[in-house]
């Protein structure tokens, strides 16, 4: 099986923690050269710090808040190197009922998943092409297949981002670039946290409790692990992974009830 992205450049949002951070370090042990994005220029340099480094690596970073998408234009507006995998991943929307959703709440959250996402790949697509190797790979969530009770702005927009998604899918095909969406479940990063904390708040129930519950819901009775997420996000950037596009892979424990 041919793992091997040396030589390949690798761009991974929201790569300060979690997932995002998760995915960078695995892509650097898997040779490839990662330009880390998140908003946090300290923590960037930290996390540039972590990854494997080879005579053939070179890694750097862009800053930009995924809140305000001028942020992100004028970060890429000075960047010209050739990308040939794309982690699209921002932290989701905060929770509660969609009854209750203010206006705002899904521009904003539209604004930061769908159209930087969108912006992203407008800006790597025809350097992928021209060098015949393309790999977008976004982390959505398994409310794609099954909306969560109480995330009703997140399961909206990222119902959105699948679809877009897999038009993208069948659009770039041709050019040799493959589209896919990695739905993480319940797993152990900091919004897992918050989720958490905010329905101990709301309803009273202790903590443990809450991620006692979350843990039972799975057939493995645990939560995955960002390192277990980001496996399966790095072997579709890699080579293996050619014939693979255009489609929703669950990385849930089995948590998710449906094929």
């Amino acid at each position: 099986m041919n793992l091997n992205l040396e030589g390949k450049n690798a761009l991974v949002c929201g790569s300060t923690a979690g997932i995002g951070k998760a995915t960078a370090i695995e892509l650097a042990k898997m040779g490839a050269s990662v330009t880390l994005l998140a908003r946090n220029e300290t923590k960037l340099r930290e996390v540039i710090k972590e990854l494997d480094h080879s005579m053939s690596q070179s890694h750097n970073y862009l800053v930009a808040d995924f809140s305000n998408i001028e942020s992100l234009k004028n970060a890429l507006s000075s960047f010209n190197k050739t990308i040939n995998i794309l982690v699209n991943n921002t932290g989701g929307p905060p929770g509660g009922p969609i009854t209750d959703a203010k206006i705002e709440e899904f521009t904003s959250a539209f604004s930061m998943h769908l159209l930087c996402n969108h912006l992203l790949v407008q800006s790597v697509k025809d350097g992928m092409a021209k060098d015949g190797y393309g790999r977008i790979i976004n982390v959505i969530s398994t409310s794609v297949k099954i909306p969560l009770n109480g995330l009703g702005v997140s399961n909206t927009v990222r119902g959105a981002v699948a679809n877009w998604s897999k038009t993208m899918a069948n659009e770039l095909g041709p050019s040799g670039i493959t589209v896919n969406n990695v739905l993480p479940g319940a797993t152990a990063t900091d919004r897992l946290s918050s989720i958490i904390s905010n329905k101990a708040s709301k309803t009273g129930q202790a903590e443990e409790d809450i991620l006692q519950s979350m843990q039972n819901a799975v057939p493995l009775k645990r939560v995955g692990k960002a390192e277990e997420i980001a496996a399966a996000i790095a072997f579709l950037a890699s080579p293996s992974a050619a014939y693979i596009n255009g489609i929703n892979l669950p990385v849930d424990g089995g948590r998710t009830a449906s094929l």
